[in-house]
């Protein structure tokens, strides 16, 4: 297991005083970018070669308040085959396990524009930090393109900054641009009153290909796949609205402070996969 130590920034703060959901994601490719670049020359050209994120699942257990002495990321290796491997992780604040997450990747050859096996160095490297731990349980995914009568749409502006080294919109952006679309839904549908507190404690994402820049906006559709007494799960695809091209997929489990009202459960039932839920 690798520890990376990572200093909070003030700017990741969000509305509630705390570490924006999306910030994690920063912090989770520091430490993921520092395993690779502070390891053998082998794993150093994977990154520089190309390794493409697929998918992202993190699990939020308590809220960080900014400090000073930072959040400690451990991580390891959770699985390997040939083609793909996963990198697990534990984020610390202090002696308190404030998030669990996983990340699934695949090495790419940029020059040939295409996916790759696993080199048998590269394999070995990575199986040295092999230590699978405990799954977390995946989050039902929703049938791409269900009920999109009941979609919520958000013009999405990718912006010059939000690009990595490879000239692709960067994995952590995403969750960024799921986060617009589903704060444009809680307004929308629920606003935003002085007691309104939305903690999210789940989010899965699944990356089906590379987003490029353009001066023409995407689109976050969202809805609503399931309620509960003071949780709601909602699903949202990033999508091209000219061609219909999905570039990713994603769940967010979301809890509030106080039940959902009557009114808040019909606003919310107009974006909803099944109306009578």
């Amino acid at each position: 297991m690798i520890r990376y130590h990572c200093p909070l920034r003030w700017g990741d703060m969000d509305a509630q005083g705390h570490l924006n959901n999306a910030s994690y994601l920063d912090y989770l490719q520091e430490a993921r970018v520092h395993f690779l670049l502070s390891g053998p020359p082998t794993l150093q050209e994977l990154l520089t070669t190309g390794v493409l994120v697929v998918s992202h699942q993190v699990e939020y257990l308590a809220p960080v308040e900014f400090s000073e002495h930072g959040l400690d990321v451990d991580l390891w290796v959770d699985a390997l085959g040939g083609s793909r491997f996963a990198i697990g992780y534990d984020v610390l604040d202090g002696d308190r396990l404030v998030a669990r997450a996983r990340t699934g990747a695949v090495p790419y050859d940029l020059a040939a524009d295409r996916l790759r096996r696993l080199t048998a160095e590269e394999r070995g490297l990575l199986a040295a930090e092999l230590d699978p731990h405990e799954p977390l349980r995946d989050l039902p995914r929703v049938p791409r393109g269900a009920r999109r009568d009941a979609e919520h749409h958000y013009r999405l502006a990718v912006r010059w900054s939000d690009l990595d080294s490879y000239g692709h919109v960067n994995n952590v952006k995403f969750f960024d641009y799921v986060q617009e679309g589903r704060v444009a839904l809680i307004a929308e549908c629920l606003g935003w009153g002085p007691d309104d507190v939305w903690v999210i404690v789940r989010q899965d994402l699944e990356y089906l290909r590379p987003m490029d820049f353009r001066t023409t906006p995407y689109v976050v559709a969202t809805v609503v796949a399931d309620t509960g007494n003071r949780s709601v799960t909602l699903a949202a695809e990033i999508r091209d609205p000219e061609t219909g091209e999905t570039f990713a997929s994603a769940r967010t489990v979301l809890v509030g402070r106080s039940p959902l009202t009557p009114g808040q459960r019909g606003a919310l039932g107009r974006h909803a996969l099944d109306p009578a839920a």
